[in-house]
């Protein structure tokens, strides 16, 4: 799935803006609530340690972090009942998509998402519809920094890495999801700048669309990763390069 980090990239951009900085942190603040009820130690707990690392890359305030973590652990009142929730569906010509969900409402959300893909031409589907075309696996982006990407691809194999794909300036790395947290470290001990670490769920295969369709794919991708309740969309969507360059183009 060449082109994540990419479009990771673009999301990150986009999130960035002042408009949408409160809603990327109650987003983030969901994320941290749900990791910390395996634990609130970071320290023992690392798919915390990874949503907090990603707090702090988006600049969200301590105070906040910390918040969220009472509320997952139980040391806060008033803390919403929230769910996670995985809806499958199909975007225009067909693409396939998974919408991870975090939610105190799940007719709300579920309401909102068909709404969405309704009004692009697609549909929401039954549970299993798409699941079977991706595989849950560990992903990794490590800058080259000017370093010979080669190399750094062989040592995240030696490391452990299932699969790597070089880009311009980022290797993205792929590993079993019980094994993320130990390729990440072997890594960085070896002195590579791991950027971002995390789970998320890779096609089997990708599908490709002329310019046009796969433009109105994406932007129905962002339009649903806007929602307050959806986290993340996965598709089957091929982003290249050029695809990506042109949707960042287009603002």
């Amino acid at each position: 799935m060449s082109g994540h980090s990419k479009w990771s990239t673009i999301k990150r951009k986009k999130s960035a803006l002042d408009a949408k900085r409160g809603q990327l942190f109650t987003k983030l603040g969901k994320e941290i609530e749900i990791a910390a009820r395996e634990g609130a130690d970071p320290e023992f707990n690392f798919k915390l340690r990874m949503v907090i690392e990603k707090a702090k890359a988006a600049n969200m305030p301590r105070e906040n972090i910390e918040r969220a973590i009472r509320r997952g652990a139980g040391l806060e009142k008033g803390a919403a009942a929230l769910e996670e929730l995985v809806y499958e569906g199909y975007g225009p010509n067909g693409v396939a998509l998974m919408m991870s969900v975090v939610t105190d409402n799940r007719n709300r959300a579920v309401a909102e998402i068909r709404r969405l893909l309704t009004r692009s031409g697609g549909s929401l589907g039954e549970s299993g519809c798409v699941a079977w075309l991706f595989d849950q696996k560990g992903f990794i982006t490590v800058p080259l920094d000017g370093q010979d990407p080669d190399e750094v691809a062989m040592m995240a194999i030696d490391a452990g890495a299932e699969d790597v794909n070089i880009s311009d300036d980022v290797v993205e790395v792929y590993t079993k999801p019980d094994e993320l947290h130990k390729v990440r470290e072997a890594l960085e001990s070896a002195g590579l700048q791991v950027e971002n670490a995390q789970l998320l769920m890779k096609p089997k295969s990708t599908v490709t669309l002329d310019e046009e369709a796969a433009l109105k794919t994406l932007r129905l991708i962002e339009a649903l990763e806007e929602l307050d309740d959806v986290q993340e969309v996965y598709s089957n969507l091929e982003l290249s390069d050029e695809l990506l360059a042109k949707y960042e183009e287009q603002g």
